[in-house]
């Protein structure tokens, strides 16, 4: 996807987590991914990546007003096959381990 691409989906109704999962996928990021042990697995093609086969497009945090465990982070994800979706996880201590690890390591690749 395009920066300004991105940048227009970031600008327009990204007030809430649904709102940005929404306008991702009608941007085509239609996958639901999830962070285990082995990698990051497709929940649409259930084919697993490791963290040289998928690059973080663009993220976006939200937090809770009154609650900070209301916290999430929101990665728009490609994967080196061309499918594209997105990884939610909570943000601090109500972060997953497993999408941690992996975000970390496809930060350090993508430097």
């Amino acid at each position: 996807m395009e920066n300004t691409e991105m940048d227009n989906i970031e600008k327009l109704h990204m007030t809430t987590l649904v709102s940005c999962i929404n306008r991702l996928e009608g941007a085509g990021y239609v996958t639901q991914f999830k962070a285990l042990p082995e990698g990051l697995m497709s929940l649409t093609t259930q084919k697993t990546f490791n963290p040289a086969q998928v690059r973080i497009v663009h993220f976006f945090r939200f937090e809770g007003e009154s609650d900070p465990s209301d916290s999430a982070i929101l990665y728009a994800i490609e994967a080196w096959d061309g499918e594209k979706g997105t990884l939610v996880d909570g943000y601090g201590k109500e972060s997953d381990l497993h999408t941690t690890a992996f975000i970390n390591q496809v930060n350090e690749m993508q430097k």
